[in-house]
């Protein structure tokens, strides 16, 4: 059994990339026309470039968890809990444990919080974005059987 998840930016950041590259493009304006035409192609294919090389992946297979870059073992899990926009605005804010393993992203505000139950691992719980959060607390559970 496996599940995975693959976290893209929304919609709406292409505006935002779009209009951040012309800004830059609108500051070398003085430079010429060419010049602006060509710093704002260029670095609006660099904004958008570095916002897809950060989304990230989750996946449960193999008895594994993974989040990002980071990896645990799903036997060392505790039950997930399904965090909807108002719980994870929480999670990551007052609630937030400075010890906890983070894979967040701005623009999805739900997620899953998942407590680790290895006493040698530093971090007392995982916390990650999720638009799928119901499915992946199911795959985590059935994984963890």
């Amino acid at each position: 059994m496996s599940w995975q998840e693959r976290l893209w930016p929304s919609v709406w950041l292409a505006p935002v990339v779009l209009l951040l590259g012309t800004g830059f493009g609108l500051v070398t304006a003085p430079l010429g026309g060419a010049v602006a035409v060509l710093v704002a192609v260029l670095a609006t294919l660099l904004l958008g470039g570095m916002l897809l090389a950060t989304t990230s992946t989750l996946s449960v297979e193999d008895g594994m968890f993974r989040a990002g870059r980071a990896r645990i073992p799903v036997e060392l899990l505790g039950d997930p809990e399904v965090l909807d926009a108002d719980g994870m605005r929480r999670a990551r804010g007052p609630e937030l444990d400075a010890r906890a393993y983070l894979c967040l992203r701005g623009w999805i505000d739900a997620g899953v919080r998942v407590p680790v139950l290895d006493p040698r691992d530093p971090a007392p719980y995982w916390l990650v974005s999720s638009r799928r959060r119901e499915d992946l607390a199911e795959a985590l559970r059935r994984a963890r059987r």
